[in-house]
């Protein structure tokens, strides 16, 4: 299928609900550019918490954390005036064409998706679930319901698109044209940010929390956390990722947030200590995290509102679910539901 010309770009892309907080790391690494892409895509945002139960959650912090992630979420700046913003298990069109698409995957494209060999080995056949098996055929149903022509994917993601392409074209070849098969969308301004106690990995709510900057952990927390962020022997603050990569992720922290060059900011520290950038990053990012705090309580004060919002981005999410999971149902054979 091709994209009609009367239509913006379509974009899609999720956050699961599975900490207390967003870090640092997925705002500059993605969260900033949802919010700039609201200004030219037809952007459709969600909280896969379907996704999130492929391993062992708490129902009552489950539904916390997905208020606390739509609060988040606009509290960094998604409009649901400009955006359309929605909790994955409140459109149920999502595990209905994933059912579809796992009929018409192989087990051996499933079993062989790198997360879930990487997932299974550390947990054992005992503790890996059926879902965690199928979670890239529902991130493909996520996709191909709204017609996506972009998704913000991360290298992590990569093979995923490309089972979500794989089976968009399938569909296409064996029922005619069906899914608009998206593309991959890599921001220009996306900033990879690390642990800042193991900066040879990405910052991630998997990792130690002492390497993780939260978005909504207290000031004095933040603070902490980037004075004993890992270094090295030397004293020159210069961007090296290879030989200083401690130093380095703090350099590209401070440029993200401040929107200075890594090369002003090597020339401003010329001649001064990792305390001086440490301090500066800390009160850097204290600016940004502390408004953004109070934002999100506003909303998490409102939980009928937030809830409002919500209901209101699921709406439109079903409008075109509906119609897409109507669409491959009449080519698949299904009988339509009578009134």
């Amino acid at each position: 299928m091709s994209t009609p010309t009367d239509r913006r770009p379509r974009v899609l892309s999720g956050i699961q609900p599975t900490a207390d907080s967003f870090t640092l790391g997925n705002y500059l690494g993605a969260l900033r550019q949802w919010v700039a892409l609201q200004d030219d895509h037809d952007a459709f945002y969600f909280i896969p918490d379907l996704h999130a139960i492929t391993v062992e959650q708490d129902p009552t912090v489950l539904a916390r954390r997905t208020r606390t992630a739509a609060a988040q979420l606009l509290g960094l700046g998604l409009d649901p005036e400009r955006c359309t913003l929605f909790v994955q298990s409140h459109v149920p069109e999502h595990p209905r064409l994933s059912w579809v698409l796992e009929c018409l995957t192989g087990y051996g494209e499933a079993a062989r998706m790198t997360q879930f060999k990487d997932k299974a080995a550390r947990q054992g056949t005992d503790r890996t679930t059926v879902g965690l098996l199928t979670y890239p055929i529902l991130q493909a149903a996520d996709i191909l319901l709204y017609q996506a022509d972009r998704v913000p994917v991360g290298e992590d993601q990569r093979q995923h698109l490309e089972l979500t392409r794989d089976l968009a074209q399938r569909v296409n070849a064996r029922y005619g044209p069906t899914f608009q098969v998206p593309e991959a969308y890599i921001p220009k301004a996306t900033a990879k940010i690390y642990d800042l106690q193991t900066p040879d990995k990405q910052m991630s709510k998997s990792l130690p929390p002492a390497g993780a900057v939260y978005l909504l952990d207290d000031a004095k927390v933040t603070a902490k956390k980037i004075r004993s962020a890992v270094t090295d022997a030397e004293r020159e603050i210069r961007f090296d990722p290879e030989a200083k990569a401690g130093v380095s992720n703090l350099l590209t922290i401070h440029s993200a947030l401040s929107g200075r060059t890594i090369a002003e900011l090597e020339t401003d520290y010329a001649g001064r200590g990792y305390g001086d950038l440490k301090k500066d990053l800390a009160e850097i990012v204290v600016e940004f995290t502390g408004p953004l705090a109070e934002r999100v309580q506003v909303y998490l004060d409102d939980p009928a509102g937030l809830d409002r919002v919500l209901a209101r981005g699921a709406t439109r999410a079903r409008e075109i679910a509906g119609a897409t999971l109507a669409a491959v149902h009449e080519k698949i054979g299904f009988l339509p539901p009578t009134s």
